[in-house]
């Protein structure tokens, strides 16, 4: 049996949710996506999906692999792509969403360093810090920054992102300093709003588990920089990016607390709608964020 079909029928009844409809997307009988998925597990050695007449849940195992074969995918696709391309020149239009905060600082520099490289390419960007529908809003291709709500949309990690709880000299003199994150209540938290893209809280390594929080202050934004703003003005504790606070903690204008609990890094991420065949421009565009998130210089000096 073939393996790269096992993995492509894996990703497919993952993004459809059942065998039956991802069999009727290629076209064959549910038994043969299923043998595939046998096949698979049996090959590896561990169960990835726990299936049932109603549902399919993927495994901690399955979840782990799941990334793996879509990035494994997605760069055949675009290997594939360069070479039966050949000469043919990128066009049309390319809708891209990312967080505010962090797209006006490292997606949008890299828009018109884009556009540079392919001018028959327009580009539309879109700013905002709520969970964007891709599919249902006709977006390419998002940046998201953080944990990834499950779904069935390709995601492609492009660099670590570590967060730190963080506030002012002056906040903390005058309202101390949280040496547990179960005394965050206690505290002024800057928080993003609910319908903002941070669906599962603050996280914090506690013993052997990364626990979530949603600690609650009297200010709350659905604006990442406003939340940074506050935080530098001395209004609370915020929990933010490491791309975002590493200039003020050096310079002394916001202390981290909670240090010895941050989570392990999350992730930046390129997500896109699953689709067989994705357009020239956008292969390349997730080429091109991979290659230029990939670089060390970038996260020191900026766009390259």
């Amino acid at each position: 049996m073939d393996k790269l079909k096992q993995l492509e029928s894996f990703v497919a009844v993952v993004a459809r949710g059942s065998l039956t409809a991802a069999a009727k997307a290629e076209g064959v009988a549910p038994a043969i996506m299923g043998r595939r998925l046998d096949g698979l597990e049996e090959r590896l050695g561990v169960k990835l999906l726990v299936r049932t007449t109603r549902r399919i849940t993927l495994t901690h195992e399955g979840s782990a692999f799941l990334e793996d074969c879509q990035r494994l995918l997605a760069d055949l696709a675009n290997a594939e792509a360069s070479v039966s391309a050949g000469g043919v020149k990128a066009s049309g239009h390319l809708r891209i969403t990312a967080p505010a905060g962090f797209g006006r600082r490292h997606v949008a520099p890299l828009v018109t360093k884009f556009r540079e490289q392919h001018a028959d390419v327009t580009i539309s960007l879109n700013l905002s810090d709520r969970v964007v529908d891709l599919a249902g809003e006709g977006f390419d291709c998002a940046v998201r920054v953080g944990d990834l709500p499950d779904s069935s949309l390709v995601s492609v990690r492009m660099a670590d992102n570590r967060r730190l709880c963080v506030a002012t000299p002056r906040y903390l003199k005058t309202h101390g300093t949280p040496l547990h994150p179960g005394e965050l209540p206690k505290f002024d938290c800057l928080t993003l709003s609910s319908e903002a893209s941070q669906t599962r809280g603050w996280s914090f390594k506690v013993g052997d588990e990364v626990v979530y929080l949603r600690p609650r202050g009297p200010l709350d934004c659905t604006d990442g920089q406003v939340l940074h703003d506050w935080c530098l003005a001395g209004y609370g504790i915020a929990w933010r990016s490491i791309w975002e606070v590493e200039n003020e903690i050096a310079a002394g204008r916001l202390v981290a607390v909670l240090e010895d609990f941050a989570a392990p890094p999350n992730g930046i991420y390129a997500v896109f709608p699953q689709r067989k065949h994705l357009p020239l421009r956008v292969r390349l565009w997730i080429d091109f964020l991979k290659h230029s998130y990939g670089h060390l210089d970038f996260w020191q000096s900026g766009p390259q």
